[in-house]
């Protein structure tokens, strides 16, 4: 038998490091947690190499009293809880003790701290947890880390690091949601000698969105609140047109800690399931508040998960809510024509204080006080058509056919963020509607008030088609239609145990399912509008469905599949239609709840407005 060895403390201490550092990112993190649960309203992060070589983060918080200075270095030792029973009602970010020790055995460690009633600070340098040198020095008060060459002793673990570049993104992800989970902290990140970015910590949500994301997306959010006898939850939530092809701008917070949860990821996307393209993913910083009794942020030890004691509930609140304040908005996509005024954000520039200089020089007089110059509307919305005080009296015939931006009144709005403005696609407006006619037999052309309206027919017929059928099959008036000769189907232990549980419901909707033998089942009849739809691959997909998202396993799954699959047979593009069909079908698609995306989240659609044209005919010089 191998003899039983006991390892050194050194060895002892580096194994457990490997559970909280892995590379600089986590030392960020551990850092950043303990400043902002001491307090700190402004907090600096500095990187060279992008971590590696030096990581170097400052607050302005509590400090760390001298003589508990060694002692933060201890493993387990920590000021958030005392006893096992504390656990349940952790309401700090972090609380096992493990951070400052597991750094300080993989790296060199020097630590300023000065707390508000002492004259003079500590500088403590620590090297692969052994102390090296202690003294008295003049420093304000708060703390500053400086990690030197982490890994330098555990070279094994160095060279899995991947290049500066990608350690230095990798906490520049980490900084981006610390500045979003803390808008009331000033947060400042400095990499290679640049600044990426800098809030100011007033508070203001949507200004950290601004300064990380730019301002083309800070004009695309809308203020998200709501509250439940779980949670309470507020922030931000983008319109269906920003969405991306991952998860990654899914950010939300639990207490303000940054987190990553299959429940709350799943209630986002399945409020916006009607208006974003299926394999695209919405927008949203969001911040929960809720009990820690309701929840365990003990399941791993990076703290990035958590576990809801009553997700169900958690599921059917988010998720309705959310298709409520998507439901209450206008969402036709504008199209823009000047391409060069959509800023693109840039991490390796700062912009100014809300772009106070251009903004000032555009608004003056009429800047609205308490109204940050974010909120103001950009040169593209600027509302023209009536001259000012130079041009009055002029005579009104030597008006020329361009029209000077000079010669009009230029009025800056604030940003209608929550999008209360008159809405198009309803039956009061349709009176003032003028359909132009079709072009490439697929789009149909409108033209209403200063705007040019360009409609999808597919995407509208579909949409139609889809409620309509969602409403047949609530109210069960589904006509069916035999399948001769019948669909044999085969099916899994699972798949067959979730027929058994919702065959009442299959039947209700106008299917006809007999066994068939063998785990087999035999289709012999489905509502009229599926068929000659695949319905074999429909009732495989809805049983996948079932199968995956045990969740949402609710009839409603059934419904929607069906209703979507039925919208197959929806007129496609390069089809022309009459006039008198398009006129019948805006009249449908005006009768609808939600009429500007297709099941599939594709905008029916998209608007232009005559400011944007009159620029591409050089009529508007601005």
């Amino acid at each position: 038998m191998p003899e039983i060895n006991l390892l050194s403390q050194s060895t002892i201490d580096q194994i457990a490091a490997g559970e909280v550092v892995e590379r600089p990112s986590s030392v960020v993190k551990e850092l950043i947690e303990n400043a902002i649960d001491a307090g700190a309203g402004a907090i600096t992060v500095e990187l060279k190499e992008g971590g590696i070589s030096l990581i170097r983060v400052t607050d302005n918080g509590c400090g760390i009293e001298k003589d508990q200075i060694k002692k933060a270095f201890l493993r387990h030792a920590t000021s958030k809880i005392k006893s096992i029973e504390d656990l349940n009602f952790v309401d700090s970010l972090g609380f096992r003790g493990e951070a400052l020790s597991s750094i300080a055995a993989v790296s060199q460690v020097e630590v300023i701290t000065k707390t508000e009633h002492d004259l003079t600070g500590i500088k403590y340098s620590i090297a692969g947890g052994v102390e090296e040198d202690i003294e008295e020095i003049g420093a304000p008060c708060g703390t500053t880390f400086l990690v030197h060459n982490l890994f330098y002793n555990t070279p094994a673990r160095k060279k899995f690091l991947k290049q500066p570049q990608t350690e230095g993104g990798y906490v520049s992800d980490l900084m981006e949601h610390i500045a979003l989970s803390r808008p009331d902290i000033s947060v400042k990140f400095v990499n290679g000698g640049q600044v990426r970015f800098h809030t100011s910590g007033n508070g203001d949500l949507k200004e950290v969105i601004y300064r990380i994301y730019g301002r083309e997306m800070a004009e695309a959010v809308i203020p998200f609140e709501a509250k439940s006898g779980l949670c309470r939850v507020f922030g931000y939530i983008g319109k269906p047109e920003i969405n991306r092809s991952n998860r990654n701008f899914e950010i939300y917070f639990v207490n303000g800690r940054f987190v990553k949860d299959d429940i709350i990821s799943k209630a986002i996307e399945e409020g916006y399931r009607q208006y974003v393209m299926q394999h695209k993913f919405p927008f949203a910083v969001l911040h929960f508040t809720i009990d820690p009794q309701e929840i365990d942020v003990n399941v791993h030890p990076s703290k990035m998960q958590i576990r809801i004691h009553k997700g169900n509930e958690m599921y059917s609140f988010l998720s309705g809510v959310i298709h409520e304040k998507l439901h209450e908005i206008e969402m036709i996509p504008k199209v823009l024509l000047d391409e060069e005024k959509a800023e693109k954000n840039t991490y390796a520039k700062v912009p100014e204080p809300f772009e106070a200089k251009r903004i000032a020089n555009l608004v003056k007089e009429d800047d609205q006080p308490g109204i940050p110059p974010i909120l103001q509307k950009s040169v593209q919305n600027r509302i023209f058509g009536q001259t000012n005080e130079r041009t009055k009296g002029q005579n009104a015939g030597n008006h020329s056919n361009i029209i000077k931006a000079d010669e009009h009144i230029v009025v800056e709005k604030p940003v209608q963020m929550n999008l209360f403005e008159e809405k198009i696609l309803t039956a009061d407006a349709r009176n003032e509607y003028h359909i132009l006619g079709q072009i490439f037999d697929t789009y149909w052309l409108i033209a209403y008030k200063d705007k040019l309206l360009f409609v999808d027919q597919h995407a509208a017929h579909e949409k139609v088609k889809y409620e309509r059928l969602v409403k047949e099959l609530q109210q069960k008036t589904v006509s069916m239609q035999m399948v001769n000769p019948p669909l044999v189907l085969s099916l899994t232990g699972k798949e067959e145990e979730l027929l058994k549980e919702y065959m009442d419901y299959f039947e209700q909707l106008g299917f006809e399912i007999e066994e068939f033998g063998g785990g087999s089942y035999a289709l012999r009849s489905v509502p009229s509008d599926l068929y000659g739809c695949n319905e074999k691959k429909l009732f495989t997909e809805v049983m996948d469905e079932l199968s995956e998202n045990p969740m949402k396993g609710a009839p409603d799954v059934i419904l929607h599949k069906l209703a979507s699959m039925a919208c197959k047979s929806a007129v496609k593009g390069n089809n022309s239609m009459e006039m008198q069909e398009m006129e019948a079908l805006i009249d449908e698609l005006l009768a609808l709840d939600n009429p500007y995306h297709c099941p599939h989240g594709r905008p029916t659609i998209i608007s232009m407005s005559k400011y944007e044209i009159e620029k591409k005919f050089k009529r508007v010089v601005s």
